[in-house]
């Protein structure tokens, strides 16, 4: 699940993510209709494969263990039961994540966080949040709300966020606010994040500064993180992870200016893409069944 778009596909035995397809969310209709598409993507996938568990990755605060939707602010969803809908929509056992913890597993597994036993896995798309690896697993917190990265208090900042607050770090610093932001500025509407990096790059004094003050607040993020975690690597995801050394090159920058007293760990982008959330997805339906099959031995 995604601000934007309803990614899915079908895994084989070894995990690996093939038949990928992409719905749109369609969050403006509302909540209800955003859990009617989901489910009806499901079911499109579960019609045609025949899966025997399926996994679905939310956003916002999810509690695995009770598989249940705390709060999912670009969505609209507020204490929903998934899991349970979706094991009785489709009739199979069905696991549930959090979409970047999901993405993190992935990344961990099959991506750029391979051979590192702690990193932090931070998407940059609609909104910003993080999973913190350690050892191949993330991190949940007490409350399954940790990684919460985007809702970081800008001391500048004064932007309205879906989840209620004020000047969070993603009003400034997500893809969505690079060109929401952008299109403030010029009254130039449809432009996205890859549009407003390119005019940057080509000298738009307008893209250079809403692309520099993305840059900015999402180093003092880092910053904080890696004070916090200490972790050996951060994976960038997102749309923003395909922007290259125009976004890369100032990023690492601006978190090495930041920390004084040590050294920065090394930024890479993520691997999978757009995919990282949904190939998790797929992960955690193959673990489920793999400790279905496990305890009935």
């Amino acid at each position: 699940m995604g601000g934007t778009y309803i990614k899915g596909g079908v895994a084989g035995p070894d995990g690996t993510l093939r038949n990928t397809e992409r719905w749109s969310t369609g969050a403006e209709r509302g909540p209800d209709a955003v859990l009617d598409a989901v489910l009806a993507a499901a079911a499109e996938l579960a019609e045609r494969c025949r899966p025997a568990a399926a996994g679905i990755a939310v956003p916002g605060i999810v509690d695995e263990a009770s598989g249940v939707s705390l709060l999912a602010a670009n969505l609209g969803w507020r204490r929903l039961p998934v899991r349970d809908w979706f094991a009785k929509e489709l009739g199979i056992p069905v696991a549930i994540g959090h979409d970047v913890r999901a993405g993190g597993l992935a990344e961990a597994r099959l991506g750029a966080g391979r051979g590192s036993r702690n990193f932090l896995f931070v998407p940059v798309g609609t909104g910003i949040a993080a999973a913190l690896m350690v050892d191949g697993q993330a991190l949940a917190g007490s409350h399954a709300m940790a990684g919460e990265l985007g809702h970081l208090p800008m001391r500048s900042g004064d932007e309205p966020c879906p989840c209620g607050g004020r000047g969070c770090l993603e009003t400034v610093a997500s893809a969505a606010a690079i060109a929401r932001r952008y299109t403030a500025a010029t009254g130039e509407p449809g432009r996205t994040a890859k549009d407003v990096g390119e005019r940057a790059a080509a000298g738009d004094r307008t893209a250079v500064a809403v692309w520099q003050a993305a840059i900015e607040a999402l180093s003092d993020g880092l910053a904080t993180a890696i004070t916090l975690f200490d972790p050996e690597r951060i994976v960038i995801g997102g749309g923003l992870a395909r922007a290259g050394e125009p976004y890369f090159g100032p990023l690492r920058a601006a978190v090495a200016e930041r920390l004084a007293f040590r050294t920065a760990p090394e930024i890479v982008p993520a691997e999978l893409g757009h995919q990282a959330g949904c190939q998790g997805a797929a992960l955690l339906a193959g673990d489920l069944l793999a400790a279905r099959s496990a305890r009935c031995r």
